[in-house]
């Protein structure tokens, strides 16, 4: 057996698990999600989702990992041989995120070096468009934006040189330094921002409740989908990194801590966003309404637009802002490509180092074709449908092979032999039905929304994405595994 790395303490695997889970999701999406699922109010189904989805979730999870000690692929196939295709498909899954998540990094790491100059000038949508980003106008795919190409070469041979490393010396260590590090900087950005004029017009205006909005179903399945995208919950991450604890750990209790540490720091963040928010808003005369948007618009637009407002302070506060989303973007990024590196070398008796190699290398390639003139287009139609149908889809499916098919309460005495907190019934039923459940349902919207509003071009990325994933994980399922 090609395994087994270990992580050198547990702190090191509750670091790179909370690397893992922060992520751009955290910084840009929540308060989008808090703010418009009504307000305060968002807190009930928010917590109600992490307390019977996401610990539950983490906690099998890190069970499965911790007791087979092997790579997903291989844990499936000793389950069940035809279940193998399912772990490659998902490993696939993350793996194409991995690949986009780059592209991504790259708009931040040009705005990371620009805000040194304020380079972006007063029309920060245009620049977006025209240097970092592009648009949605097909006939742009002509060309690369150079900036963002550039940018994807080096982040990938930065993401290489962490993880052909064993675990323990790359990630590790890595995410030992960057994650105190990423705390620190936004602890000082969200500090200040709640002393900023305005912030509290901000702060208000994210946490008014709309108590009425909890008879809606959409805000609770908004509340469980955002804790399995801001959790990294089922991509094969936590069970991966779980695999290289040593003997004694203490699981649940490393569960609870990882989702606290990541609920603090996205609930945190959304008072230093909607501050900041509030601030434009205040000495700009502009309505909070206008100013508040998610994703790459609030990051690479209307905060560039502030910043330019703010005077001496926002040339502080804007390279802490995009280097923090940097650190956020590199740890996360890294739990995406260990699921598939681990697999790869389980499965074709590869080095680590030889794994990393090749897969960067067919990772990068991909990252560079979305650097085109479409490039932020092109991510958010992958993003929609890799997330809603792919994952989502095997996040369920996994909850009912492990639940139904292996069998749940193998893991228990590996789960509560160490643990300050135990697990039971409560747990189990948890996983074999209200999760399947809530899962299927969430996915069978999902499809429902994804697919009504999509146009042609959008449908076929989808197709080529489906076809792909489908073949190459046939592919990796029938080649025989070295050693047997």
């Amino acid at each position: 057996m090609s395994q087994q790395a270990q992580w050198d303490s547990s702190i090191a695997f509750i670091f790179a698990m909370i690397g893992a889970a922060v992520g751009l999701g955290n910084i840009w999406r929540f308060s989008y999600v808090l703010y418009s699922n009504g307000g305060g109010s968002f807190f009930i189904p928010y917590f109600t989702a992490i307390a019977i989805m996401g610990i539950p979730f983490l906690i099998l999870e890190y069970g499965v990992g911790f007791s087979f000690k092997e790579s997903f692929s291989k844990i499936m196939r000793k389950i069940n041989p035809k279940f193998e295709i399912i772990a490659w498909m998902l490993v696939l899954f993350v793996f194409i995120v991995t690949i986009y998540y780059m592209v991504i990094l790259s708009w931040d790491l040009i705005y990371l070096l620009s805000s040194f100059t304020f380079s972006w000038g007063t029309d920060a949508a245009a620049y977006f468009t025209q240097t970092v980003g592009g648009s949605s106008n097909l006939s742009n795919a002509s060309f690369l934006l150079i900036p963002t190409t550039v940018g994807v070469l080096i982040l990938w041979v930065i993401l290489w040189f962490i993880a052909h490393r064993n675990v323990d010396k790359g990630i590790g260590k890595v995410s030992k330094i960057l994650i105190p590090s990423l705390f620190v900087i936004m602890g000082i950005i969200i500090v200040y921002a709640l002393t900023l004029p305005g912030a509290d017009i901000g702060v208000s205006t994210l946490l008014t409740p709309d108590w009425g909005k909890l008879m809606d179903v959409n805000i609770w399945l908004a509340a469980f989908a955002q804790i399995i995208f801001s959790l990294s919950m089922g991509q094969a991450i936590a069970l991966t990194y779980a695999s290289y604890l040593p003997e004694n750990s203490k699981l649940i209790d490393n569960v609870l801590i990882v989702v606290a540490s990541n609920s603090a720091f996205e609930i945190l963040t959304a008072f230093g966003v909607f501050s900041i928010l509030g601030y434009m808003s205040a000495t700009s005369g502009t309505p909070m309404v206008q100013l508040i948007t998610e994703g790459t618009g609030l990051i690479f637009v209307v905060f560039p637009m502030i910043f330019n407002i703010m005077g001496p302070i926002g040339r502080v506060l804007a390279p802490l802002l995009f280097l923090a989303i940097l650190f956020a973007g590199i740890t996360s990024a890294l739990g995406f490509f260990e699921p598939m590196l681990n697999s790869t070398v389980d499965k074709l008796g590869w080095s680590r180092k030889k794994a990393a190699t090749i897969l960067g290398i067919i990772g990068c390639a991909f990252s560079l074709i979305l650097t085109t003139g479409i490039s932020s287009y092109l991510v958010g139609i992958i993003d929609s449908f890799v997330n809603e149908f792919g994952i989502l889809l095997l996040i369920g499916v996994q909850c009912i092979i492990f639940a139904w098919f292996y069998g749940v309460d193998k893991f228990l005495p590996a789960l509560n032999e160490c643990s300050t907190f135990k697990v039971g019934k409560t747990w189990m039923f948890i996983i074999k039905y209200l999760l399947p459940i809530v899962l299927i349902v969430m996915w069978a919207i999902g499809i429902v929304t994804l697919f009504s509003s999509a146009k042609e071009f959008e449908i076929m990325i989808d197709l080529i994405i489906i076809i792909a994933v489908l073949g190459a994980g046939f592919v990796l399922t029938k080649i025989k595994p070295v050693g047997e």
